[in-house]
């Protein structure tokens, strides 16, 4: 219980993401490879006992199945990383309503090539000077947010399309509340991607202004030189949507967004400049942020938002 006076420090969960050196890619692939190998096993596994049985294996049936895989010569991860990876395909063929989930390939010269996961629990990782030890080696990273100062929870590595290698850890962190006062409303759009009701834009259109370059590589069938382009426009959003998300946090105590959805308009002619907006990305960022910071975050129904009369708050006629 409190004392009088005594303020309780109010916590939050927060994903870290640290680049991991390129030297531990290899192993990190062979990594992937025996998660790949432990997900297809569930996949075949649990179609077969649902056409000779008639049963659904769930993730604990899956666990008992593939206990032992970890202790088979040459295999590098642990016990923990084989329970995560038989609950997680459960419970996703669970939520997706599906017989058989899609396979997870290995062979990087495969068009459906599945990028590295290498999933782990909290008590599976820990931090040592600057390294992370996972699965009886010590892996180096770039350290921009002082580890050592966190308790290490859950989480993964992950591979991107250049085949660089990430580690994800869930960490608990203090909520600092934003000085802001303010409201603010946000409407999103293709051309500006963002508008506040205080005038701030973000136009975006990054895809668009290297979309030229972009173009000569794929005609030329440079793909290194493909994926280093759309790298950078991603990274360009990313880094572009967190400053301004983060500035709009620290200005104000609310943040009422649009609830316009991409799903529609990315099958019509508009799909190439709705993915280039990111309209997902900047609500995921706000949210989060938003959370952390203690500020209220909504997203509002747009219908007729336009259309409201500003005296009687009547729409085409009708009392609102």
């Amino acid at each position: 219980m409190m004392k009088n006076g005594e303020n309780q420090a109010v916590k939050h969960i927060k994903t870290l993401r640290l680049r991991v050196k390129d030297k531990h890619a290899a192993l990190l692939g062979r990594m992937a490879r025996e998660v790949n190998q432990v997900w297809n096993f569930a996949a075949e596994t649990g179609l077969k006992a649902l056409c000779d049985r008639n049963q659904w294996l769930g993730g604990y049936d899956l666990q008992k199945l593939t206990s032992g895989f970890s202790k088979c010569d040459g295999v590098h991860v642990g016990s923990g990383t084989v329970d995560i990876v038989c609950a997680e395909y459960a419970t996703r063929r669970r939520k997706f309503k599906k017989r058989r989930l899609n396979w997870r390939v290995s062979n990087r010269k495969s068009p459906k090539y599945s990028l590295g996961w290498v999933p782990f629990r909290g008590a599976q990782v820990k931090y040592k000077a600057g390294q992370i030890q996972f699965g009886g080696v010590m892996f180096n990273l770039w350290d921009s947010y002082g580890l050592g100062n966190y308790e290490l929870r859950a989480g993964s590595f992950s591979e991107d399309s250049r085949g660089r290698w990430y580690f994800n850890v869930a960490v608990e962190v203090d909520v600092i509340a934003s000085p802001g006062t303010a409201a603010v409303g946000i409407d999103l759009g293709l051309k500006t991607a963002i508008t506040t009701s205080t005038g701030a834009t973000f136009v975006g259109r990054l895809y668009r202004a290297s979309e030229a370059k972009l173009a000569v590589a794929q005609r030329a069938n440079k793909k290194r030189q493909v994926k280093t382009i759309h790298a950078k426009i991603k990274n360009q959003r990313k880094d572009g949507l967190h400053k301004f998300s983060t500035a709009l946090v620290k200005e104000n105590a609310a943040i009422f967004v649009g609830d316009v959805s991409s799903a529609k308009l990315v099958k019509t002619k508009m799909a190439k400049s709705t993915h280039d907006a990111g309209w997902a990305m900047v609500k995921m960022m706000l949210e989060y942020k938003a959370i952390q910071a203690g500020v209220i975050f909504k997203e509002v129904n747009e219908a007729y938002s336009t259309q409201a009369c500003s005296q009687c708050g009547s729409i085409e006629g009708r009392q609102a």
